[in-house]
């Protein structure tokens, strides 16, 4: 999780932790991230929702993509704050 004044820092905080995380443990990031603002005001409480998945596919990234977050069916935008 990531304080960030803005939805675009977020991801791309998330971005950096990615790409590290994954080379330092032999997972490849696949430049997908997914940022939520918090419900609550301020700090997170006991029984909060955190997200966060890895999954072995024997799928090359284009499709593993397009089958598990590019359905048409997502309830999404992308940003760009500026």
């Amino acid at each position: 999780m990531w304080q960030a004044v803005s939805m675009d820092q977020a991801i791309a905080r998330a971005e950096g932790e990615a790409r590290t995380y994954a080379g330092e443990n032999g997972h490849r990031y696949l430049e997908l991230a997914q940022c939520y603002r918090l419900a609550t005001a301020g700090r997170p409480d006991d029984g909060e929702e955190f997200f966060s998945l890895l999954r072995d596919s024997p799928l090359d990234e284009k499709a593993y993509l397009d089958r598990y977050f590019d359905t048409g069916h997502e309830h999404q935008r992308a940003t760009t704050e500026g």
